[in-house]
């Protein structure tokens, strides 16, 4: 296919002035003043004895001064107005479209805090261009699925970063979204994660990330087939690997295939190529692997930017913003170039080496053999380092962890006072030790419940409702007169202070036991998650492994 093109449309002679500019420092600035126009030899020298070959001199200072000053205002212009027409390129959407309750990152002892970006891969077939690349004309008016979707975090001192991909079809608890174009209510509901994209767009996808882990995410971004292609083709190519010739093609009781065709060894993909790499899924075996694919173009293409000097090379640069600027959807906090090159800018800091590739753990759905689910305390665990900011790589330190820590103790020394005696206060308990591959256990909300009632908390009751499911232990509250009353409850039962929440879910200071206490009284001590201490089923790849090659399933080798 041909390839897209890079440069800015309508603005030819704006882009080639426009090369002349050093990004090197940062794109342009919408407020930068004007260059003086007066150049050097204003007002001439008129001392005796300096007759016409003086004023020769003269006029050719103020001639180059002006032709000078000419260029320069004749670039600065150029430079704007292409900055100018790649904001206009982008395309913006609302951060949050559902309900969530993950909170802001702290910032650690030395006043960073950690990025979260959300990245979506959509297989939306709304235009010729995406139906051409993704087939399937009959689902060209349907809302589009998050396929693909990965969350990349940046740690607080910007020196490692963490990829999680969790596989399109794992069953999840969708909130209540509101389709931010439409008005349109999507009531909460069960079902794979892919699915969130078309009940309130990206923002919906984002709340649901946000339940499940726990993890605050400050922004996302998405991108559809078109767009993989442009930017592939701008990159110029990534490589990746087979150890067999594959051919991802249809085959009797197994429709579909993205087309991949490609002999055993290395290859340098772009355009289709590597749309068709990113889709293939039947060929490696299954979708989890499909994501191992997938975090190995991604590790090889940023290896191929840093080898590029891609954020210093001015020609690159402003071929890769042309691309990026068309083919990504941004939430609208960072919906300018200037936003954008800066989250670039972060991104280069942190060595290859550095970053680690991960997919959540999972285990098959009990209720969908096709379906997996979150692996319980594995996943926890995953997110809890995200939370806590602990490096997923062995070569940094738990400096997170510690800061974690040092909060908990910060916290407990400034618990509120609270607002009516332990005895007067109303406290409800509920069980939500029921996991996807587990069943609840039995009477733990009246276990609880007894338990503060002899801490002194006598109107502790449990709640006789249908068992809710929960990975953590928290106290939440309504109102922030509660607030000392429930760290009390907290404290009780030693939970941190961390587990207590302000919600507008309860009507009173509510206890839900999670499933990381569905045995004894007393609360379970939690160590500290270590740096590199990775579940053994998170499929970890580091980003600077250049050996990495896909086994092909044997159907599919040619």
């Amino acid at each position: 296919m041909t390839q897209s093109s890079v440069r800015g449309e309508g603005t030819r002679s704006n882009v080639r002035r426009a090369r002349g500019l050093d990004w090197a420092d940062g794109p342009p600035q919408e407020d930068a003043a004007e260059p003086d126009g007066d150049g050097p030899g204003r007002g001439g020298d008129r001392r005796p004895g300096h007759g016409h070959r003086g004023g020769g001199k003269r006029r050719v200072l103020r001639w180059s001064a002006t032709t000078l000053a000419l260029l320069i205002l004749g670039t600065a212009a150029a430079g704007y107005l292409y900055y100018e027409h790649l904001n206009g390129n982008i395309r913006k959407g609302q951060r949050s479209s559902g309900d969530a309750k993950a909170q802001r990152s702290e910032p650690n002892a030395a006043g960073q805090t950690p990025l979260n970006i959300l990245l979506i891969g959509s297989d939306s077939r709304a235009s010729d261009e995406n139906v051409k690349l993704g087939g399937s004309r009959e689902n060209r008016n349907n809302p589009p699925l998050g396929d693909v979707q990965m969350l990349i975090h940046l740690s607080a001192d910007r020196k490692s970063a963490a990829v999680v991909s969790i596989p399109r079809d794992t069953r999840v608890t969708i909130p209540k979204c509101t389709d931010p174009d439409t008005g349109r209510v999507y009531p909460e509901t069960t079902d794979i994660i892919n699915v969130s994209l078309a009940r309130g767009g990206a923002g919906c996808t984002l709340a649901t990330w946000e339940n499940l882990t726990g993890v605050y995410i400050d922004h996302w971004m998405t991108i559809d087939f078109a767009g993989v292609v442009k930017m592939a083709d701008a990159i110029g190519g990534v490589e990746v690997c087979v150890n067999q010739n594959v051919w991802d093609h249809p085959l009797p009781g197994v429709p579909g295939g993205s087309g991949l065709k490609m002999t055993a060894g290395a290859h340098k993909v772009k355009g289709e190529q590597a749309l068709q790499w990113l889709r293939t899924r039947h060929a490696w075996g299954s979708d989890l692997l499909r994501a191992r694919a997938q975090h190995m173009y991604m590790n090889s293409m940023i290896r191929t930017l840093k080898g590029q000097d891609v954020f210093t090379g001015t020609g690159r640069l402003m071929d890769l913003a042309e691309a990026a600027t068309k083919s990504l959807k941004v939430s609208e906090e960072i919906g300018t170039v200037k936003k954008l090159y800066g989250l670039g800018m972060q991104l280069k800091t942190v060595p290859t080496d550095r970053i680690t590739m991960t997919t959540m753990p999972n285990v098959a759905d009990p209720q969908n053999r096709d379906h997996v689910v979150p692996d319980g305390g594995n996943a926890e665990k995953v997110w809890r380092m995200l939370r806590d900011d602990v490096p997923f790589d062995d070569k940094g330190t738990s400096s997170g962890a510690k800061d974690a820590e040092k909060k908990a103790s910060d916290e407990a020394e400034a618990v509120k006072d609270p607002s009516v005696p332990a005895d007067r206060l109303g406290v409800v308990v509920q069980n939500a030790t029921r996991t996807a591959t587990e069943a609840p256990v039995s009477g733990r909300a009246s276990a609880i419940s007894g338990e503060l009632v002899r801490k002194g908390f006598g109107r502790a009751t449990a709640d006789g409702s249908a068992a809710l499911s929960a990975d953590e232990t928290v106290v939440r509250y309504p109102s922030a007169e509660l607030e000392g009353d429930a760290q009390s409850v907290a404290k009780a039962l030693g939970l941190p202070m961390s587990s207590v929440r302000k919600t507008t879910d309860v009507s009173g200071v509510t206890v839900v036991v999670g499933a990381d206490w569905r045995t004894g009284t007393a609360y379970p001590k939690q160590s500290a998650p270590k740096a590199g201490d990775l579940p053994g089923n998170s499929d970890a790849l580091n980003g600077a492994d250049s050996g990495q090659c896909m086994d092909v399933y044997a159907p599919y080798r040619w």
